[in-house]
């Protein structure tokens, strides 16, 4: 059978698109269906979406030789989290790993921009904009889906990539747990009177935690999180009383801040397929899963299920064989289901009652004292191998 291209990726987005790059860099033909326009080169102020990209997300980046926009980057080589109410404290730096940085901090918008740039000079890639999905049908040796144009396309695998909402897994029949925090993550991109370089901080309070994510110069995106009428009753707030607000709770080596430029908020939810495969199809990134936001690590296991299964495809003659799929299934759901429960437990135990904030801030206390285990901590939260020492 003569198909369209040897992998389908349903959704365009980071981790769609990084996975298209990778797999349009070792030459494979990458049919990638996006339901909105090509994205456009960020410009002006940042945007207020951020995501942090560790060394694992970076080297998979790079494998594609996709060219990031450095200018609107921002490097971190320290992470520090401490709590409000108690004195526990860690501070972790990149070079107790062997590493030089921790990663970046990029805004979605230029990551993705990036990515877009390289597949439109790969030969082997078909981008399908302004189009989606209404069906899919596996046969023998390829999966068809049906755009809404009328086109069909058929590949050997078929990737969701496609968020939260991923239109691919309900038309595969994929169900999801769910379970809500009933908070808010408000987000503010403000100018401060310092610069805010190097090292990103979060401190825990018993209604949720205060996270300071460093861009270039002076420039800071703060998230705040708090009970849901509590967030909103901010976001009405005018800037100067924002401002105000933000000085009086957020931690004082924030400095002054001059400038408040843009601000959203969002609901805290979990997420995960209860599958993460069917017959020569995928999910990946938000399709599969969606974690607590306060390690910041929602792209990166994102792209750490890129990753993994560009491996696989690439190991074997058959995009869609269903032995990889199921070693894809196995390795990423274990991987994942560790993150879940790590921010599960952070969220618990230091907005909990008050006998597990005091466990929080014991936990803090540990791992400042322990660096073999600061070390592990590190290694796991950039996809690397943790049990390996210099």
């Amino acid at each position: 059978m003569q198909r369209d291209h040897d992998i389908i990726i349903v959704g365009g987005g980071m981790v769609g698109a990084a996975l298209a790059a990778r797999l349009g860099q070792a030459g494979r033909r990458v049919g990638l269906i996006e339901r909105g326009s090509a994205p456009q080169a960020p410009e002006g102020d940042f945007d207020l979406r951020i995501s942090s990209l560790n060394k694992r997300s970076l080297d998979f980046i790079a494998a594609s030789h996709t060219d990031l926009p450095l200018e609107r980057t921002c490097a971190f080589r320290h992470i520090e989290v401490w709590n409000q109410e108690g004195s526990g404290h860690s501070l972790f730096s990149a070079r107790d790993s062997d590493l030089e940085q921790f990663g970046l901090f990029i805004e979605n918008v230029a990551l993705q921009h990036a990515l877009w740039q390289r597949l439109e000079a790969m030969p082997c890639v078909t981008l399908y904009t302004d189009t989606t999905i209404v069906s899919t049908l596996a046969g023998v040796d390829a999966r068809m889906v049906e755009l809404d144009s009328g086109q069909t396309l058929s590949a050997e695998l078929v990737v969701g990539a496609d968020g939260a909402r991923s239109q691919l897994r309900e038309l595969a029949g994929i169900g999801v747990l769910t379970h809500d925090y009933h908070q808010r993550a408000m987000i503010v991109n403000v100018e401060t009177a310092l610069p805010q370089q190097d090292v990103s901080w979060q401190c825990f309070t018993p209604t949720g935690p205060l996270a300071m994510l460093p861009l270039p110069g002076h420039r800071a995106s703060l998230v705040w999180y708090d009970k849901e009428a509590a967030t909103q009753a901010r976001e009405a707030l005018d800037d100067d009383a924002l401002k105000a607000a933000i000085e009086a709770a957020f931690p004082k080596r924030l400095g002054g801040i001059t400038r408040v430029n843009a601000r959203a908020s969002f609901p805290i939810k979990r997420q995960h397929a209860k599958r993460y495969t069917a017959k020569r199809l995928a999910l990946i990134g938000d399709a599969a899963h969606v974690v607590h936001p306060l390690a910041g690590q929602g792209l990166n296991i994102g792209l750490h299920d890129a990753d993994t299964l560009a491996e696989l495809i690439l190991s074997h003659t058959d995009a869609g064989d269903a032995s990889a799929l199921q070693r894809f299934e196995w390795q990423r759901r274990l991987a994942n289901q560790a993150m879940i429960a790590a921010t599960d437990s952070f969220h618990h135990l230091f907005t909990g009652v008050k006998p597990l904030r005091q466990l929080g801030d014991l936990s803090l206390h540990l791992a400042e004292r322990l660096p073999f285990a600061k070390r592990m901590m590190m290694q796991q939260a950039n996809g690397l191998n943790p049990f390996k020492w210099r």
